[in-house]
């Protein structure tokens, strides 16, 4: 097996973060979804994943860097180097594992009257959980609001769907039970802690439950009223701009947000008036007129003069 150590590219002093730091960046660039047919990523994302599932659980590192265990997480034997010597309850401990099976063979027969019984006393490493594994999954806005199903490739190639739920937000971490690393001696499975990422979108904000969205109308749209076509997560709608309306006019869309519970928000869609990309100068001599003739001072209205 590869250090894992060099595996993730890190120093063997680096922090725990820093473990973590360095699997992320390489979990995401070798991820078999983003290297369709590539068996070399493939190979190299189970190396990564394997080298943090090490590392990454503390334990697990302090008995690596003890050399307790491999770099697969394998119990290494432990040999004694010494001549036979007893301990003070008359145990002798040999060199050789056919050394040691032979003592307990010959004390297990010698105590046997006694009731005393080293297999017995023997005890297994105790089960345990296996560590968690994380992963991150990107989502489009919509799909954020709305809920979807995405699948997703495990470092074994295992494939998973996650049940994105309505109404999820960046950096949301989903857990799905018992889908990590296995546990040790019979141990329960740890699980699969999923971080999503969401897109941002060209003018959709989500703000609680409801959907903001700018959306520009002419100056005769403004002026005159009129209908105009207005994009929401469930497709384009129709709404109707009140005669008089200024930037900064709020039309509610009533149920157009995101799921809450068997209900849904509303879409705030915010009106900005836009001018003409190019000077008129027929608009310019109407304006200079009517201006005369109605002149109104906004600003002195908003306290500002």
């Amino acid at each position: 097996m590869d250090d894992p150590y060099k595996v993730l590219g890190v120093a063997r002093d680096a922090t725990q973060d820093q473990i973590k730091s360095a699997y992320r960046k390489l979990a995401r660039s070798l991820h078999p979804d983003l290297n369709p047919n590539n068996k070399q990523a493939e190979e190299r994302f189970k190396k990564v994943s394997a080298a943090y599932d090490l590392l990454g659980d503390t334990a697990k590192r302090a008995r690596f860097d003890a050399g307790e265990i491999d770099a697969s997480g394998t119990e290494r034997m432990r040999q004694s180097h010494r001549a036979y010597t007893d301990d003070p309850s008359g145990f002798r401990f040999g060199n050789s594992a056919e050394d040691i099976f032979s003592e307990l063979l010959r004390r297990r027969n010698k105590g046997r009257s006694a009731g005393w019984n080293p297999f017995e006393q023997a005890q297994e490493r105790p089960a345990a959980k296996g560590a968690d594994s994380e992963y991150s999954l990107k989502v489009t806005f919509a799909e954020a609001v709305m809920g979807t199903t995405k699948r997703i490739t495990l470092p074994t190639g295992k494939h998973l769907d996650v049940k994105v739920p309505p109404g999820t937000r960046d950096g949301a971490k989903l857990r799905l039970k018992g889908q990590g690393n296995a546990g040790r001696a019979g141990g329960p499975s740890g699980d699969a802690l999923i971080e999503m990422r969401v897109d941002s979108h060209p003018f959709f904000t989500l703000d609680g439950h409801d959907i903001l969205a700018t959306v520009p109308v002419t100056l005769p749209e403004a002026v005159l009223g009129g209908k105009v076509t207005v994009p929401t997560v469930d497709g384009k709608v129709t709404v109707t701009v009140p005669p008089g309306s200024n930037s900064g006019t709020v039309l509610r869309l009533k149920g157009k947000g995101a799921p809450n519970g068997k209900t849904r928000g509303d879409q705030l869609v915010t009106l900005k008036v836009m001018l003409p990309d190019r000077p008129d100068s027929e608009l310019e001599h109407f304006l200079k007129t009517w201006s005369a003739k109605y002149p109104y001072d906004v600003r002195a209205k908003a306290g500002m003069d």
